[in-house]
C-alpha cells in the first residue's frame, strides 16, 4: 500500500513535465452564433446597448456597447440569459472586446475608465427578474476586472483600424443547475464584442493499452481528477492499477500502471489493439513483445497460441524453455565393451549417435540375471559405481555378482524428454557369465561362552559365498602380540571352539570362508577375552551345590557334574538377558544378510570391557568444549540439559546433553554408556546424531545434537490440527527412513513410540531413545512398561509375538511402526485411549485394530492395518513401506480419500476380488478361478499341489514354477498373499477354540487333583 502511494506522488511531480494530451472545449454559449438580438437584460436602461456590429472578419454580430464617460459615478449592467452548466464544474469565459483610450476622449472627465467588472451568480432554475438579483456585488459573485491590453484612439477609428481585446477568465467551483453572467461597467467607453462561455473535459483516449473514458475537468485550476482505465480488449493490467488524470485544463497527464497483451497476442497500432497472434507464431506470456515463430519440430493449432505443439516424436520437458526446439529420445549406446573379473565387471560403452538434440543424456544399466525358467532383475545386492541410474560417464563397475551366473545388462540412453515418450528407451545389451570366485568377508563374530582356557564363537555365514563354503578358517592370537604370530584353525561349521587359551587374556579373532575358489577375505577384527580362575571358581560354587543337591536326590551324580560344566560353559549368557543374546544369535548363525556396503549393527555387550565399545564407536570430547545452560528434562541416568559444543576449529553448536547422575553403580555407567556405544554406530539424517561423549570428567555426559521440538508426541498435542496431511506424511516417511536404516544394519529397536521421536525445528523427526533411559510413568496401575517374562515392555507399542514370545524383530518393529503413525494421524492421541494393558492384549489377540483416526486418508489408515497383521511374515518391510510414502508424497491425490471411523475387525491389505481359497477342492481350481490356468501343470510338476505348500511360495518359487510374466507374477503372488490371510483368519479362530478346550481340561484336572 505505501508503495503504491510512493508510485502516484512520483507520478503526481511529473505532471508537469511530461506532454499531455490536448483538451475538448464544450460550448454553453457562444454570443456570436445568434442569428437575432441577443435579449440580455441591461440595468438602467440608459447604459448598455445592443447593436449590430462586426467582427474581426468582419462578420454581422450581435454586440454591446457603452460609452456615458461624460456622466460621473456609473453603474452598468448587462445580464445573460440563464445557462446551464450541464454537469460541468468549472466554467471558462472568453471576452472579445474594444475599449476607448480615455486620452483620446477631450474634455473628459476624471471618472473615465478603461476596464469593466465580470460576476455570476448561480440558480437551479430560470427565475430572475428586471429587479431580482440585486444589481451589485453579493448576491452576484465578481469573476475578476477585466483590462484591455490595447485601446484604440479617435485617430485608428478614422483608419477603420478595430483593435480588439481577447481574455479569458474561469471560475468554480459550481454546483448549481445553472448560472447568469454579467458585464458592469463603471465609466468605459467600450464594446463587447463576442462572449463565449464553456467548460473543458479530457477526450476519450486509448494509452499504455487501457482505454480512458471521457472525463470532465475538475472544480479548480489545479485540480487532477483521476479516471480508472480499462485494459483494451486481449490485455491485462500489470503493476499498480490503471489511471490517468484530467487535470483543471481538460487535459489527461501521465498514466500510472499500463496493461500489456495476455499470452497469444501482441500489441499493434502503437498499443491501442493485441491482435492473436497468426498460425505458425505464438507468445507464451503476457508483455509488450512480440509473437515468436514455432521452434523447430513444432507448430500451432490455432491463432493466439501460448505455445506450440511438439509434433509427433518430439517432447518438451518440463524445464524446457517453450522457445525451445522440441527435441526426442536419444538411440541406443554403442561399442559396447564388457570385461569379467570373478564377481566383477567392467561395462564401457560409446555415446549414443543421435542425442536426441539435447545435451542431457545420461545412461540407466539394467541388470537381469538369467537361468533355465528366463531372466529376473538383479536384487539389490548387486553394487555399482558410480551408480546404476543417471550414469553421466560411459563406464560403470559392477560388484557382488554370483559366481558362475550368466547376465544380461541393458545400458539405456535416456535425456530430458525420455519420460516424455510412450516407448520405453533404447539400448544396447550385453550377454556375460561370470567366473569362480572367493566368498566375501565374514561379517560379525560372537562370543558364545567362555572359560579359563577356551571361547566358544560363532559367526554369521557370507552374504555371497559364491559357493558350497567347505569350511571356515578362524585365525587368532593374543592382544598384546603381533599378528603375524597368530595361530590357527579350522571348522567344518560357523562355530568353533578354541581351546588351551591363557586364563583373563583379551584375544584377536578373524575368520574367513573358504570354497573351491579358495578364501575369501578375514572378517574384521573382534576382541573376546577368557574368564580368569577367580570368574570360574565364583561362578562353580554358586551353581554347583543347587544342582549336586537336586541331582543326588535322583541318584544321577555324573549328570549333574555334566550340567555343572554346561552352565559354567553358558555363563557369559547368563550375564545378559536372555532373549537379547537368543535373538542376536539366531541372525547371525541364520544366514541373514545385509545389503551391501551397510554396517551391521554390534551388540556393546558382546564386548567384555564395555570402554573397548565406547572406545570404538564414540568420539571423546574434552569436557572444555561443553557449556551447559540449563536443564530441560530428566531422565533414568541423571539430567536432560541443553547446551552448546565448540570442538577446535569448528563453530559453536547447539546440542543435547545427558548426565550420569553421582553416586552411580558401575553397571548404571556401563548401561549409562551402552547408550552412546549402539548410538555411535548409526549415521542417518533421520536417526539423532551422536556428536561425543565425556568419560574422563565427571560427570559423565552423552551429548547429541539438539531437536529444538522436543518429542513428537507431545509436539502434535501442542499443534492440534495445524498441519496439512502431506506434512504428516513427509514425518512418518522420515521416521520410516530411520528405521529402515536401523533394519539394515539388523538392529531392532523395540521401543518404537511418537514420544522416542524428536522433531527439529524444521519439523525432521529423528528416532532416538535406544532402549536405556526409560521414563517409568508414576501410575502404576497402567504404566506405559509393563513387567513381562522378565522384562519392561511398552504394551500398547509393542506386537503381540513380542509380548507372548519376547521375540522382538524387525516385523515388530513394524507394528510399533503402525502405533506411531495412528499417534502423528491423531495428533498425540493415546493409544487404546483409556484400556488398560490387559484390555489391549485381549482385543488384539480377537483381530481388533484401531480405527482411523479423524480425517485420516484411507491408503495411510490402509498401512498401519499391514503393519498389525497378526502374522510377522505378512507386515511390509521399511523398504517397502518408505517406497509407499514416497508414491504418495509424488501423487498428492491418492490422500484424498478418506476412511470412515470404525471398531469392526479390519483386514490387512489384500485384493479384496480374490476368491475364497476354502471354496475349492484343488490347487487347479484355484487357478483356473483366477484366470491363471494355463499354470496348472506347471505346479504340479514342482510338488506344489497342496494349499499348505502354495501358501507358503515365494517370488522365486513363482520364477522357478514358470511364471515370467510380470502381470501373471503379480497376479499370483497377491491371491497367495490374500490366501495366507483367510489361513491366519481360520487358524486364529482355532486357537482360540483349541485355548478354550485346553482351560477347560486344566480346570478339570485341578478339580480332580
Amino acid at each position: 500500500m505505501m508503495m503504491t502511494v510512493v508510485m502516484e506522488l512520483f507520478y503526481l511531480i511529473l505532471l508537469c513535465l511530461l506532454p499531455a494530451v490536448c483538451a475538448v472545449e464544450e460550448i454553453l454559449m457562444d454570443s456570436t452564433t445568434a442569428t437575432a438580438e441577443l435579449g440580455w437584460t441591461i440595468h438602467p436602461s440608459q447604459g448598455w446597448e445592443e447593436v449590430s456590429g462586426y467582427d474581426e472578419n468582419m462578420n454581422t454580430i450581435r454586440t454591446y456597447q457603452v460609452c456615458n464617460v461624460f456622466d460621473s459615478s456609473q453603474n452598468n449592467w448587462v445580464r445573460t440569459k440563464y445557462i446551464h452548466r450541464r454537469g460541468a464544474q468549472r466554467i471558462h469565459v472568453q471576452m472579445k472586446f474594444s475599449v476607448r483610450d480615455c486620452g483620446s476622449i477631450p474634455n473628459v472627465p476624471g471618472s473615465c475608465k478603461e476596464t469593466f467588472n465580470l460576476f455570476y451568480y448561480e440558480s437551479d432554475s430560470d427565475t430572475v427578474t428586471k429587479l431580482s438579483p440585486v444589481w451589485m456585488e453579493n448576491p452576484w459573485v465578481k469573476v475578476d476586472t477585466i483590462a484591455a491590453d490595447e485601446s484604440f484612439s479617435q485617430v485608428d477609428l478614422g483608419g477603420r483600424i478595430m483593435k480588439i481585446n481577447s481574455e479569458v477568465r474561469s471560475f468554480g467551483p459550481v454546483s448549481r443547475n445553472g448560472f447568469y453572467l454579467a458585464f458592469q461597467d463603471y465609466g468605459a467607453c467600450m464594446s463587447l464584442i463576442a462572449v463565449r462561455v464553456f467548460y473543458r473535459k479530457c477526450p476519450q483516449v486509448v494509452q499504455n493499452g487501457a482505454l480512458f473514458p471521457e472525463t470532465l475537468s475538475g472544480a479548480e485550476s489545479t485540480s487532477l481528477v483521476a479516471a480508472r482505465g480499462v485494459c483494451v480488449p486481449n490485455a491485462e493490467e500489470v503493476d499498480v492499477p490503471i489511471k490517468l488524470y484530467c487535470n483543471g485544463d481538460g487535459e489527461w497527464m501521465v498514466p500510472i500502471g499500463r496493461c500489456v497483451c495476455r499470452a497469444g497476442y501482441e500489441a499493434v497500432d502503437n498499443g491501442t489493439v493485441c491482435r492473436a497472434c497468426i498460425s505458425g507464431f505464438f507468445k507464451a506470456a503476457q508483455g509488450q513483445h512480440q509473437c515468436l515463430q514455432c521452434p523447430v519440430n513444432s507448430r500451432t493449432i490455432n491463432e493466439g497460441s501460448t505455445n506450440c505443439v511438439c509434433r509427433s516424436k518430439f517432447y518438451r520437458s518440463d524445464s524446457d524453455p517453450p522457445q525451445m526446439p522440441c527435441t526426442t529420445v536419444p538411440s541406443a549406446p554403442q561399442n559396447v565393451i564388457s570385461i569379467v573379473n570373478e564377481t566383477s565387471l567392467r561395462l564401457e560403452w560409446s555415446p549414443p549417435q543421435e542425442s536426441g538434440g539435447r545435451e542431457d543424456v545420461v545412461y540407466n544399466v539394467i541388470c537381469k540375471s538369467c537361468g533355465s525358467s528366463g531372466c529376473t532383475r538383479c536384487g539389490d545386492n548387486v553394487q555399482f559405481a558410480p551408480r546404476q541410474l543417471g550414469v553421466t560417464d560411459t563406464r560403470v563397475h559392477i560388484t557382488d555378482l554370483l559366481a558362475h551366473t550368466q547376465y544380461t545388462f541393458e545400458i539405456q540412453a535416456v535425456n530430458g524428454v525420455s519420460d516424455q515418450s510412450p516407448y520405453s528407451p533404447h539400448y544396447t545389451s550385453v550377454n556375460i557369465t561370470t567366473n569362480q570366485a572367493v566368498p566375501s568377508a565374514v561379517s560379525i563374530m560372537h562370543q558364545v561362552s567362555r572359560t579359563p582356557n577356551s571361547i566358544t564363537l560363532s559367526w554369521s555365514q557370507p552374504h555371497q559365498p559364491n559357493g558350497v563354503i567347505l569350511d571356515y578358517e578362524l585365525q587368532y592370537y593374543e592382544k598384546n602380540q603381533a599378528e603375524w604370530n597368530s595361530s590357527l584353525t579350522r571348522s567344518q561349521t560357523n562355530t568353533a571352539v578354541i581351546q588351551n587359551l591363557k586364563p583373563g587374556t583379551i584375544y584377536v579373532f578373524q575368520v574367513r570362508a573358504r570354497t573351491v575358489a579358495g578364501f575369501g577375505r578375514f572378517s574384521g577384527k573382534m576382541h573376546f577375552q577368557t574368564m580368569t580362575e577367580e570368574e570360574y571358581n565364583s561362578s562353580l560354587q554358586e551353581k554347583l551345590p543347587l544342582i549336586i543337591g537336586s541331582a543326588a536326590a535322583g541318584g544321577v551324580l555324573i549328570i549333574a557334574i555334566t550340567l555343572v560344566i554346561t552352565l559354567c560353559y553358558s555363563r557369559r549368557r547368563s550375564n545378559r538377558p536372555e532373549s537379547e543374546y537368543t535373538d542376536k544369535l539366531q541372525h547371525y548363525t541364520s544366514g541373514h544378510k545385509v545389503a551391501p556396503g551397510m554396517k551391521i549393527y554390534i551388540d556393546p555387550f558382546t564386548y567384555e570391557d564395555p570402554n573397548e565399545a565406547v572406545r570404538e564407536f564414540t568420539k571423546e570430547i574434552d569436557i572444555s568444549c561443553v557449556k551447559i545452560e540449563q536443564v530441560i528434562g530428566a531422565g533414568e541416568f541423571g539430567e536432560v540439559c541443553s547446551g552448546n559444543l565448540r570442538l577446535p576449529g569448528k563453530r559453536e553448536i547447539l546440542v543435547a546433553i545427558k548426565t550420569l547422575k553421582s553416586g552411580y553403580t558401575d553397571r548404571q555407567r556401563r548401561d549409562f554408556l551402552s547408550e552412546a556405544s549402539i548410538m555411535g554406530q548409526f549415521d542417518h539424517p533421520n536417526i539423532i546424531r551422536l556428536e561425543g561423549v565425556v568419560t574422563k570428567s565427571s560427570p559423565a555426559m552423552i551429548i547429541t545434537e539438539f531437536m529444538e521440538n522436543g518429542s513428537l508426541d507431545s509436539f502434535l498435542r501442542q499443534n492440534d490440527g495445524q498441519f496439512t496431511v502431506i506434512q504428516l506424511v513427509g514425518m512418518l516417511r522420515g521416521i520410516a527412513a530411520g528405521v529402515k536404516y536401523l533394519s539394515d544394519m539388523n538392529y531392532v529397536h523395540r521401543d518404537l513410540a511418537a514420544r522416542n521421536i524428536l522433531v527439529n525445528s524444521n519439523l525432521v523427526c529423528k528416532v532416538s531413545d535406544f532402549g536405556l533411559s526409560r521414563f517409568l510413568e508414576d501410575d502404576t496401575s497402567d504404566p506405559t512398561y509393563t513387567s513381562a517374562l522378565g522384562g519392561k515392555i511398552p504394551i500398547r507399542w509393542t506386537a503381540p509375538e513380542a509380548i507372548q514370545y519376547r521375540k522382538f524383530t524387525s516385523a515388530s518393529d513394524c507394528w510399533s511402526y503402525g502405533i506411531v503413525m495412528w499417534e502423528v494421524m491423531s495428533y498425540g492421541e493415546r493409544p487404546y485411549w483409556d484400556m488398560n494393558n490387559q484390555d489391549v492384549i485381549n482385543v488384539i489377540d480377537q483381530d481388533y485394530r484401531l480405527p482411523p483416526p479423524m480425517d485420516c486418508p484411507a491408503v495411510l489408515h490402509q498401512l498401519m492395518l499391514d503393519c498389525w497383521q497378526k502374522d510377522r511374515g505378512s507386515r511390509p518391510k521399511f523398504s517397502q513401506i518408505v517406497s509407499t510414502f514416497d508414491k504418495m508424497i509424488r501423487n498428492p491425490t491418492s490422500l484424498k480419500a478418506m476412511t470412515p471411523r470404525s471398531s469392526s475387525v479390519h483386514l490387512p491389505l489384500l485384493d479384496r476380488n480374490t476368491p475364497d481359497f476354502s471354496s475349492f477342492s484343488a490347487v487347479d481350481d484355484w487357478l483356473e478361478a483366477i484366470k491363471m490356468g494355463q499354470y496348472k501343470e506347471y505346479f504340479a510338476t514342482e510338488g506344489f499341489t497342496s494349499f499348505d505348500l502354495v501358501s507358503q511360495m515365494t517370488i522365486d518359487d513363482i520364477h522357478r514354477v514358470g511364471v515370467t510374466l510380470a502381470g501373471h507374477q503379480k497376479k499370483i503372488l497377491n491371491s497367495i498373499q490374500c490366501m495366507r490371510a483367510q489361513m491366519n483368519q481360520i487358524t486364529s479362530v482355532e486357537f482360540r477354540r483349541f485355548a478354550g478346550f485346553t482351560e477347560e481340561l486344566n480346570t478339570e484336572e485341578s478339580r480332580r487333583t
